[in-house]
C-alpha cells in the first residue's frame, strides 16, 4: 500500500507510527525500530492490550485499522487510540493533529524491563496545560543538550563541519565509493602524521582516525539513498541510550558525539549547497532550507556557528513558550574562549531577542572534577584558579548571570568549599549574581545539599546579604520528616534558595527510578521556592513542554502546586530582567570611559600606530575592559579540600598492580565499596553462608574474583575467606585514604588502577574492565547509586552477558532492580548456592 502520513508518539522519533490508505480505509504499522530488546514495543502492546507481529525484518511492530468517524460539521476524520486514549486526529488531507504523547521517562523505564508497571495514564499522556499553569522560564539547562539532533543535523551541513572517520566506522554509517577514496587517502596522510607517536594498535587507529575528515555536507548530500540509513544512526548518537536507563559514562560519550556539531570546525572542501530538497527527512530538510534563508538576512548572514546554535535554540524556546533561560557553560570560565563566546553573544543576542522575544543568559560553570573521559584534554593543576580568575571578570557582563558548579556528584562537596568561598567574594560585588550549585542529585551524598548551603553561608564577608542560590536536582537529602530535615527545610525557606527540577534527566540518568519518592511535593507543601529546568531537554528526548506534563501526570502535582512553580520562576524572572537591565547600563558606561581613556591616550601619542588605528568598536572596547579586570583578578585561594590526606594509588600499591586474568571467569561483588563514607555494610549471617558455599563450588583454576577498593563489609569477607584459593582484585581509584591504602596492602589482594579519582566512580572501570569485555557474574548484596549504576552497567553495556543477583533487602539496589526485571534474579538469606553455580565455568 502507498504511504499516507507518519507521526511519531514520542519527542526522539522513536515510536514510529505509519499509516496507509487503501480506498477508505486506513491502517497503521506501529514500529520502534531503533530500540534492540524489543521491550519497548512488548510493553506497549501489553499496556494497550494489542497483538504483536513481525515485520520483513523480523522486528515487533504492531498492525492495526484507524476508524473512520463523522463529526459534528459532517466530516470525516479518523481517530487513532492507544488503550482507549485518543492520541492523533488524522484528516483525509493528511493533516496529523497530535493529542496525547508518550514521554522520555515512561518510555525509559519501558525499554528496560520486561515488566512495565505503570499505568496507561502515566504513559501515554495528553498534551494540554492549564494556561495560568504553564512554565515561562527554563532555570537549568546546558549549552551543548539544548538542540534537537535533527537541528544539529542540519547545522552540520550548514556551516559544512567536519566528520571524524572514527564516528563514521563507530556508528557504521554508509559512504560512497568516492568518499571510501577520499577517505582512504585522507587517512594515509594522518597515519604518517602521527607515526612519531608511542602508540600502538586500536590506540594508534582511533588517533588517526579521530583526525580524519569528511566533509558533513558531503556526507549528507552525495547520496539521498546513503542518508536516509545514516540520519537515523548518528540521530540516536546525539541522545542518551535508547534502550533503558543511562549512567554519567553514557552522558559523557553522547557530549563527544555532540561536540563534532556544537563546536565544529568547517571542512577543508567545501561543497555549493544546492539541492536541501534531496534531503530524506522533512525535519532536517526543514531546518536547512531555513538556514539556508538565514544566510540571506542581514541580521544572521555572518553568523557563526555559535551564533546560530543561540538562535535555533531561542527559537525553539519560542515554539515551546519560554521567554527566559539561564544556560550552564564551561566556556566562560576559560581564558581568552570566555571573551571571544561574549563577543559572539553580543553581537548576535539581541537580533535574536527581537525575533523570538526570548532572552537567553548564562552560568558560568565550574567542574567539581575534571573530565576524566577526554583523555587529549586534561585540565591543569590549577584549573580552578584559572576558573575563579576569568569568572571574576566575566561577571559584570549582562549575560552572565551567575556561576554554577557542574559535574557527577561524586565527591562532597564541601571538598569545594574553598571555591565556594571564592565565588561569594565574587558575588559580593553584584547582589543578583545567581550561586548555583549541583548537589542532591544521586543518593551517596545525602548532605551535599544542606553543606552547599552552608558553604555559601559560612564564606559570606562582613555585611554581606546571603546570594541569589539555587540547587540544582536537590533530589536527594536528610530526611524531610526528622529533625534535621526540617532544620533543612527552614533553611531553605529562610535564606530563600530556590530548588531546581528535571525528573526527565533524573530517570535516564538512573537517579531516580521510583517516582512516588520524588520530593517536589514535600518542598511545596513546605511554601519552598521550586522551579522547573529540563538539563538540557534535547539530550533527553524533552521539551519543556513535556517536562512540565511529567511533573504533573508522573508526580500527580495539582494546579494549585503548578501555579506555586510558575510564581517561582516569575519572582526569579523579574529579578534576573532587572539585573540584566541594570548591568547593560553598567556596562555602556563602562565602554563610555574605556572610549575616553582610549581618545585620550591617542590624543597624547600614548597609542602605537595612533594615526593609522582604526576607532575601537563598542565590541573591542568591552573586551578590553573585561581583560583588564582579568589582569586584576587574583586573592585566590582554591585547592579542593579533602576531608583527610589522599595517596597516589601508583605509588603505593605498585607492587600489587596486576592485568585481570584473560582465562578466567569473573566474579564481582559489591557488598561494602558501593557505598558513601557514611553508610556501613550490616553483614546478614544467610550471605556470609552463600559466600561460604560459592568458593567450596568455585574452581579457583576457572574463576577469579573482582571487588571495590574497601574491602569492607562482603567484599572484607569474601578476602578473608577466599584469598589463599582464589586470585583476588581490587579496582582502585587514582587517590585513597590512609585506611584504604593500609587495608588493600594487608590483604595482598591483586590490584587494578581506575582512572576514576573518586571510589563513586568505580562503576565505569567494571563497565570497562569487565561488562563490556567478558561475561561475569555480579553479586550485589550492599551500596547505593554507585551501586545502582554498576547494576545498571552490568545490563547497559555487557556485550558478553553479565547475569546479575540483587540483595532483595537493599533498598536502593531492590529499587533499581525492579526497574530491570527480566535481567536481576532477586537472592535472599534463604538463597541456595545452586541458583549461582549453572552460571559458573
Amino acid at each position: 500500500m502507498k504511504p499516507f502520513g507518519r507521526f511519531y508518539l514520542d519527542q526522539e522519533k522513536d515510536i514510529i507510527v505509519d499509516l496507509y490508505r487503501e480506498k477508505e480505509e486506513l491502517s497503521y504499522v506501529l514500529r520502534t525500530p531503533y530500540h534492540n530488546s524489543g521491550n519497548l514495543i512488548t510493553n506497549l502492546a501489553k499496556l494497550c492490550h494489542l497483538p504483536v507481529s513481525f515485520d520483513e525484518q523480523g522486528l515487533k511492530v504492531i498492525r492495526g485499522i484507524v476508524p473512520c468517524y463523522i463529526n459534528a460539521y459532517n466530516e470525516r476524520l479518523y481517530i487513532f487510540r492507544l488503550g482507549g486514549t485518543k492520541t492523533a486526529n488524522i484528516f483525509p488531507d493528511g493533516t496529523i493533529e497530535m493529542k496525547a504523547s508518550i514521554p522520555a521517562i515512561s518510555k525509559t523505564l519501558m525499554s528496560q524491563t520486561k515488566d512495565y508497571r505503570l499505568d496507561i495514564e502515566k504513559t501515554l499522556i495528553k498534551t494540554y496545560i492549564l494556561e495560568d499553569c504553564k512554565f515561562r522560564t527554563d532555570l537549568h539547562t546546558h549549552m551543548n543538550a539544548n538542540l534537537d539532533p535533527d537541528v544539529l543535523i542540519a547545522l552540520g551541513i550548514r556551516h559544512q563541519i567536519r566528520y571524524p572517520l572514527y564516528y563514521i566506522k563507530k556508528l557504521g554509517l554508509k559512504i560512497t565509493p568516492h568518499q571510501e577514496a577520499l577517505l582512504n587517502r585522507r587517512r594515509a596522510v594522518s597515519e604518517k602524521r602521527f607515526a612519531d607517536l608511542p602508540l600502538t594498535g586500536k590506540y594508534m587507529d582511533r588517533k588517526i582516525d579521530d583526525n580524519t575528515f569528511l566533509n558533513f555536507a558531503d556526507l549528507m548530500l552525495a547520496s539521498p539513498e546513503n542518508a536516509a540509513e545514516n540520519i537515523p544512526k548518528i540521530r540516536a548518537s546525539l541522545v542518551v541510550m535508547k534502550d533503558g536507563q543511562a549512567v554519567f559514562t553514557n552522558l559523557e560519550k553522547v557530549y563527544l558525539y555532540r561536540y563534532v556539531f556544537t563546536k565544529g570546525t568547517p571542512a577543508e572542501d567545501p561543497i555549493v549547497l544546492s539541492h536541501p530538497e534531496r534531503l530524506p527527512d522533512p525535519d532536517i530538510r526543514r531546518f536547512l532550507e531555513q538556514m539556508l534563508e538565514d544566510a540571506e538576512n542581514p541580521d544572521y548572514r555572518d553568523n557563526t556557528l555559535f551564533q546560530n546554535k543561540l538562535l535555533w535554540i531561542a527559537r525553539r524556546y519560542k515554539r515551546y513558550g519560554i521567554r527566559y533561560a539561564e544556560i550552564s557553560d564551561t566556556t566562560l570560565v576559560k581564558k581568552g574562549a570566555a571573551f571571544d563566546m561574549l563577543r559572539e553573544v553580543h553581537e548576535v543576542m539581541p537580533k535574536i531577542t527581537r525575533e523570538t522575544g526570548v532572552l537567553l543568559r548564562f552560568l558560568a560553570a565550574m567542574r567539581r572534577i575534571p573530565l576524566t573521559i577526554v583523555k587529549d584534554n586534561i585540565p591543569p593543576q590549577n584549573y580552578l584558579l584559572e576558573n575563579l580568575q576569568v569568572l571574576q571578570a566575566v561577571a559584570i557582563d549582562p549575560y552572565v548571570a551567575g556561576s554554577d558548579i557542574v559535574g557527577e556528584e561524586i565527591n562532597d562537596i564541601k571538598e569545594m568549599q574553598p571555591v565556594i568561598r571564592e565565588i561569594v567574594r565574587i558575588a559580593r560585588e553584584d547582589p543578583s549574581f545567581v550561586v548555583r550549585i549541583h548537589a542532591g542529585e544521586n543518593d551517596s551524598l545525602r548532605d551535599n545539599v544542606s553543606n552547599s548551603i552552608r558553604c555559601v553561608k559560612e564564606a559570606l564577608g562582613k555585611g554581606q546579604k546571603m546570594p541569589r542560590m539555587r540547587i540544582g536536582h536537590g533530589l536527594y537529602t536528610c530526611n524531610l520528616k526528622s529533625p534535621h530535615g526540617k532544620q533543612l527545610i527552614e533553611e531553605i525557606r529562610k535564606d530563600q534558595v530556590v530548588l531546581e527540577f528535571q525528573i526527565t534527566s533524573n530517570v535516564r540518568l538512573n537517579n531516580l527510578s521510583t517516582l512516588d519518592q520524588h520530593p517536589l511535593k514535600q518542598y511545596l507543601k513546605a511554601g519552598l521556592l521550586c522551579v522547573q529546568g529540563t538539563d538540557g531537554s534535547a539530550l533527553y528526548g524533552t521539551d519543556s513542554i513535556d517536562e512540565e506534563l511529567a511533573l504533573e501526570k508522573l508526580l500527580e502535582l495539582t494546579p494549585e502546586e503548578l501555579r506555586r512553580m510558575r510564581e517561582a520562576e516569575e519572582l526569579v524572572y523579574k529579578e534576573s530582567l532587572s539585573a540584566f537591565r541594570r548591568k547593560e547600563r553598567q556596562r555602556e558606561e563602562l565602554i563610555r570611559k574605556e572610549l575616553l581613556k582610549e581618545e585620550e591616550e591617542k590624543a597624547s601619542g600614548q597609542t602605537e600606530n595612533a594615526i593609522s588605528s582604526p576607532a575601537p568598536g563598542d565590541a573591542d572596547l568591552w573586551r578590553s575592559v573585561l581583560e583588564q579586570r582579568l589582569l586584576e583578578a587574583g586573592g585566590f585561594t582554591c585547592t579542593l579540600l579533602s576531608q583527610e590526606e589522599k595517596f597516589d594509588s601508583v605509588a603505593v600499591l605498585k607492587d600489587q598492580i596486576q592485568e585481570l586474568p584473560a582465562d578466567r571467569f569473573p566474579v564481582i561483588l559489591a557488598g561494602g565499596s558501593f557505598n558513601n563514607d557514611r553508610r556501613s555494610t550490616r553483614m546478614r549471617p544467610g550471605f556470609c553462608r552463600l559466600l561460604d558455599e560459592l568458593l567450596e563450588a568455585a574452581d579457583p583454576e576457572k574463576v577469579f574474583f573482582v571487588v571495590g577498593h574497601k574491602l569492607s563489609g562482603y567484599e572484607g569477607y569474601l578476602v578473608e575467606k577466599a584469598r589463599e584459593r582464589f586470585a583476588i582484585y581490587a579496582i582502585v581509584p587514582t587517590q585513597i585514604t590512609a585506611a584504604e591504602k593500609r587495608r588493600l596492602k594487608k590483604s595482598g589482594v591483586n590490584i587494578r588502577l581506575s582512572i576514576e579519582p573518586s571510589g563513586m566512580g568505580l562503576y565505569k572501570s567494571f563497565a570497562y574492565e569487565i561488562f563490556k569485555r567478558r561475561p561475569s557474574l555480579l553479586l550485589a548484596l550492599d551500596g547505593n547509586s554507585a551501586g545502582a549504576n554498576l547494576i545498571q552497567e552490568a545490563k547497559n553495556t555487557g556485550k558478553k552477558k553479565c547475569r546479575t543477583f540483587v540483595n532483595v533487602h537493599s533498598r536502593m539496589l531492590a529499587q533499581k532492580a525492579e526497574t530491570l526485571q527480566g535481567y536481576i534474579t532477586f537472592v535472599d538469606e534463604d538463597t541456595p548456592v545452586s541458583e549461582l553455580l549453572p552460571y559458573l565455568p
